[in-house]
């Protein structure tokens, strides 16, 4: 299994966490404040799965900036 944690900035007042839930692979998503609005927990089963979960959150309307960080066990 292959985890990952995506840290997510949105437009302002933006909530995009019950949004991201719906996502194949997401297994946790909250809004969160600070330098980044949203964090998206992620676990699949290949490296190559995030490429896929992250480029469906890229995709929501409002989205601005994402930073993936990997964690392979």
């Amino acid at each position: 299994m292959v985890k990952a944690v995506m840290l997510v900035r949105v437009r302002p007042q933006i909530r995009m966490a019950e949004k991201v839930k719906a996502i194949e692979g997401v297994k946790d998503a909250f809004d969160v404040t600070g330098r980044f609005d949203a964090v998206v927990v992620i676990d699949v089963r290949e490296l190559t799965d995030i490429k896929k979960v992250a480029l469906k959150v890229q995709e929501i309307e409002g989205v601005r900036r994402t930073e993936t960080l990997i964690h392979v066990e």
